[in-house]
């Protein structure tokens, strides 16, 4: 299978320093972006091996759940770390613009579209990204397989921390039913459920499809590409940033992610506790 993964990267130090890719201290953005990059080609790269000791060996594993995977970041002018990645270069293509930072993700979709044809798999990822699951894009086709190409599944975006009140958190919870109900009809075939390794799982239409993200096989690349609207730089979900990631893939599928109770099965770590630390203090800690 071949994989396209495109990557929005800004990084702009300023003296507010309001989001991770504006504050003065680099490292943390770089660290992510290094995490995102290293874990995409370890999960789904083909360099995979196993040692065997007895004949000081090694020898090719996991062969049927490795890709050729290609990464394509996007970066508006100088704005990005590129230069201080302590990464070989050939894991990954740099694709420069002049946009404005926060319309990356419709640069990212231009790159998608100008692939068609060529890859099983256009994905897009923001730069602060980290999958860990191997079995990735094994459940994302189980999933198409089962409830056809017009439903796509979105992972759960989640942070961690061993301090706090809570270790792991699961920052995209629902939006009240007004802020999608323009884009989305989410009484519509409302929850889909299946069973994987004997286990009963529940898919539930997303209040909020957001998770800085998105996976399409080819079908569903090339159905959405063949919209009226389809780059037409629309800004009108949330923001610019959270339009670019999600409002195109909410106005052509039916969005779903997993229920709270199964949230971990498909899932992406959000580099950071920007969200996590919120939990005791602006966010209250529901009783169990």
């Amino acid at each position: 299978m071949r994989i396209i993964f495109t990557i929005a990267h800004f990084f702009k130090p300023t003296n507010e320093g309001r989001h991770a890719s504006q504050r003065k201290d680099p490292q943390p953005r770089l660290q992510a972006l290094i995490k995102s990059l290293t874990a995409l080609h370890q999960l789904f790269g083909k360099s995979q091996s196993i040692i065997n000791i007895a004949q000081r060996l090694a020898f090719p594993v996991n062969q049927p759940q490795c890709h050729e995977i290609d990464i394509v970041i996007c970066t508006t002018q100088d704005n990005h770390l590129l230069n201080q990645l302590s990464l070989p270069s050939h894991l990954y293509k740099h694709y420069s613009t002049n946009v404005e930072p926060l319309l990356l993700g419709f640069e990212c979709q231009a790159v998608l579209q100008s692939c068609l044809g060529q890859y099983d798999y256009y994905c897009f990822l923001e730069d602060d990204l980290i999958i860990h699951d191997p079995w990735f894009f094994i459940k994302l086709n189980w999933f198409t397989q089962q409830a056809g190409d017009l439903n796509l599944l979105q992972p759960n975006r989640y942070e961690v921390s061993p301090y706090g009140l809570v270790h792991k958190a699961y920052i995209d919870g629902d939006l009240a039913l007004r802020v999608t109900a323009s884009f989305q009809n989410v009484q519509e075939q409302q929850e889909l459920k299946g069973t994987i390794l004997n286990t009963p799982i529940t898919f539930c239409r997303a209040l909020n499809p957001h998770a800085g993200c998105y996976f399409l096989n080819a079908n569903q690349m090339a159905h959405w590409a063949n919209q009226s609207y389809f780059l037409d730089r629309d800004i009108s979900f949330v923001g610019p940033l959270e339009s670019a990631a999600t409002l195109g893939i909410m106005k052509t599928f039916r969005v779903y992610k997993t229920s709270p109770e199964q949230a971990s099965f498909l899932e992406i770590q959000h580099s950071g506790t920007g969200f996590l630390g919120l939990i005791g203090g602006q966010v209250g800690l529901a009783d169990k």
